[in-house]
């Protein structure tokens, strides 16, 4: 009779081992299914942020091209009509120059 007890109880024994490494098991997989999903939307969100900041710098840069570009725009205009003035101013003179035909 001892012997079938024993039996019993390592039968149980085993039953209950494998219940527990099935339970933890599961449990491990869980917490490491979840934490790969957790580094997967902090990725995510990093990559978003840098997409942002990299979009915001590039409009920054567009924005500070575009304030740059108007003054360089006026700049060269007012210096195309001084230039322009003294072609003219030269051209008369040389017209006084010239001797009369």
């Amino acid at each position: 009779m001892a012997d079938s007890r024993d039996r019993s109880t390592g039968g149980s024994t085993l039953l209950v081992s494998t219940m527990a490494g099935a339970v933890l098991g599961a449990a491990g997989l869980a917490w490491w299914l979840l934490s790969e999903a957790d580094r997967r939307r902090e990725a995510q969100r990093h990559l978003r942020v840098l997409r942002q900041a990299g979009l915001q710098s590039l409009q920054s840069l567009q924005g500070q091209q575009g304030q740059d570009h108007v003054p360089v725009e006026g700049q060269l205009h007012d210096r195309v009509q001084q230039l322009n003035q003294a072609i003219d101013a030269v051209r008369r003179q040389l017209e006084e120059l010239r001797p009369p035909s």
